[in-house]
């Protein structure tokens, strides 16, 4: 994108949106049986440190099909 003020904006949004799904989407999970009991604060700490990166990685890879069809589209022109 050639305005990079709301590129970066569109960026932002994107990688918050995806690790809000990727966060919504692994809390669905029974983590509990996976861990010793009596340790919620790593539970927790696990789920958002694995939802960054799921939701970093996913937004990485929308954003860059994005990027690619627009290249697709302009070559054309």
């Amino acid at each position: 994108m050639q305005v990079y003020g709301i590129d970066a904006i569109i960026r932002i949004v994107s990688h918050f949106a995806f690790i809000y799904l990727a966060f919504w989407a692994l809390r669905s999970l029974r983590t509990e049986k996976l861990f010793k009991a009596f340790h919620e604060t790593q539970i927790r700490m696990t789920i958002m440190m694995a939802s960054v990166a799921l939701g970093f990685t996913f937004s990485t890879f929308f954003l860059e099909i994005i990027v690619m069809c627009k290249n697709i589209f302009l070559s054309y022109q």
